[in-house]
């Protein structure tokens, strides 16, 4: 094959009409014959997702890519540690196989944490020894994000392990240390950390930066979005940013991916080449991925766009292969064989209630924030009803529910602010990081038929609604976590719910099941909610419900 357009050169920042040549796979010439033509095609390197759970979109490997091409993406690099919360090492070796049924390039990580913490009950270990063996397999090029930053702190023997695993094996080390500043990050970054993608302000990306931390990556997720914050780093650190969407829902990968951060960046005027660095050529030197960057001998690896200024994707090719052309995927719709783990009964309204005999009580509530993956602790006088503390709709204090979906044990209960569920309830088995139901209602038997549909499904997202009438399911039959059927049928399905919980349960969150999803993640804080209680992510440790 032989194409003709304005090539976009990354290493010498420069553009010129060019002849590409392509055969069994690679570029076999690349020639300059002349200056640039505005009205050719450009043609440069494909996009890289830095850092993303491809659990999080719902979907397998293969329906992630399918719906990714379509944006310009080629390569990501994926944290499996999702499903390896619910199947352990199992559940990697299914993403890692499921991803070589189609043409794109998945550079997989060893999850560092699971479990997460032992504040709450996953349905999997991977220990050092499971890393070990992961790290030693080709299709695994690093250590996933340390999240047990006070692991590192404190020089955990298992947590230091893992760290020298990786750089005995030569890979690369991710981090996750949400707000970790000074002498603390630069022990954490002393240890071997070589990227941070949980910074959600400017201040503390360029500490990170300034205490020689390799790379910022600028997240833009459907709850977590720090691209405003940061993207003023790419002024001065372009050589040290990567542009990552860590977690996405399914309609919103249908609407873009990280081609949507290169047109946000060129329209604040920040420099094409610095921007395209960060989402070419950084994670493909630091990953050391097997991704083309246009340069003789590549795989031929590469994207096809109208102009600079819109920035459309005409074509993207992957190993020579066109994979998608204007907007519409090559890649075919696969099926991905069922593997879960799920051991739950179905609950009662009774096993949701929290009795007192007290007249009046202080609760400690979580306050979720739109956009972002910490919260606040607030302390809120508590609504009690004939001896019952209950949900205030009226200020929006609702209860949130954590069930534990691995085996039967009592259900942990606490309250919630900023969903903002006028009635009915919503339930979710994706809540990160150990992925038991967690669910947000007005009264408790909605909670539990939202619940209810979870368990029969084994696994999903719902919402109903008593005044409607109406409940809605998204069946998620791969370990609670991603759907079986067609990648664009999900995004519908989700926009479906998505629109449902809006409009008629009354919630003004961005995304409510994502922000939902994340109510369960201990390791960032300020306080959070666990299968076993409700958890204090300052002091690392529970705390009670009320006082």
């Amino acid at each position: 094959m032989l194409f003709t357009a304005n090539l976009l050169n990354l290493f010498d920042h420069t553009i010129g009409k060019a002849e590409i040549e392509v055969a069994e796979k690679r570029i076999i010439s690349i020639k300059i014959i002349g200056a640039e033509e505005p009205e050719l095609p450009y043609i440069m390197p494909g996009f890289v997702d830095a850092h993303v759970h491809i659990e999080s979109s719902m979907l397998t490997p293969a329906q992630f890519a399918r719906l990714a091409v379509v944006h310009g993406t080629v390569a990501t690099v994926s944290d499996p540690h999702e499903i390896g919360n619910v199947l352990g090492v199992a559940g990697v070796e299914y993403m890692i196989e499921d991803s070589k049924r189609v043409p794109f390039k998945f550079c997989f990580g060893a999850p560092s944490c699971v479990p997460a913490t032992t504040f709450e009950t996953a349905g999997a270990v991977i220990s050092v020894t499971d890393v070990r063996r992961l790290l030693a397999m080709k299709e695994i090029g690093y250590l996933a994000e340390m999240m047990n930053f006070p692991g590192v702190l404190h020089e955990d023997p298992d947590v230091m392990m893992k760290i020298r695993l990786a750089q005995a094996f030569n890979k690369p080390v991710d981090g996750h240390a949400p707000g970790l500043r000074g002498t603390d990050a630069q022990k954490y970054i002393d240890a071997g950390i070589t990227t941070d993608h949980e910074c959600f302000t400017y201040d503390e990306a360029l500490d990170k930066l300034q205490l020689g931390l390799d790379y910022i990556l600028i997240r833009e997720g459907s709850a977590a979005k720090n691209f405003e914050a940061l993207i003023p780093l790419i002024a001065d650190f372009p050589n040290r940013l990567m542009f990552c969407s860590d977690d996405k829902h399914p309609d919103n990968l249908v609407e873009g991916h990280i081609n949507q951060l290169v047109k946000r960046a060129l329209a604040k005027g920040y420099p094409l080449f610095s921007v395209l660095r960060a989402a070419c050529l950084n994670p493909v030197l630091h990953y050391r991925l097997n991704v083309g960057l246009l340069r003789e001998g590549d795989p031929a690896d590469f994207i096809l766009v109208n102009n600079l200024q819109d920035f459309d994707i005409l074509e993207t090719y992957i190993e020579g292969e066109k994979v998608s052309k204007n907007g519409s995927s090559n890649i075919p719709d696969l099926r991905s064989p069922l593997v879960n783990q799920f051991d739950c009964k179905l609950l009662q309204a009774t096993d949701l209630r929290i009795e007192t005999t007290s007249l009046s009580l202080t609760l400690n509530v979580i306050e979720a924030l739109d956009g972002q993956l910490i919260t606040n602790l607030l302390e809120v006088p508590a609504l009690i009803q004939d001896g019952l503390i209950v949900s205030d709709t009226a200020r929006d204090i609702l209860k949130i529910v954590v069930v534990n979906r691995y085996h039967p044990a009592p259900v942990a209960v606490g309250f919630i602010k900023n969903i903002g569920l006028e009635e009915g309830a919503i339930a979710s088995s994706v809540a990160h990081d150990s992925h038991n139901i967690i669910a947000v209602g007005s009264d408790d038997e909605s909670l539990v038929q939202a619940i209810n549909l979870v368990i029969e499904a084994q696994g999903g997202v719902s919402a109903v609604s008593p005044k409607a009438g109406a409940a809605h399911l998204l069946p998620l039959p791969i370990a609670g976590l991603m759907s079986d059927v067609d990648g664009y049928n999900v995004a519908e399905q989700y926009t479906q719910i998505d629109f449902f919980v809006k409009s008629q349960l009354g919630s003004k969150l961005n995304s409510p099941f994502m922000t939902l999803s994340f109510m369960g993640l201990l390791v960032i804080p300020s306080l959070k909610m666990s299968d076993l209680g409700l958890f204090d992510g300052q002091s690392f440790s529970f705390t009670k419900l009320y006082f």
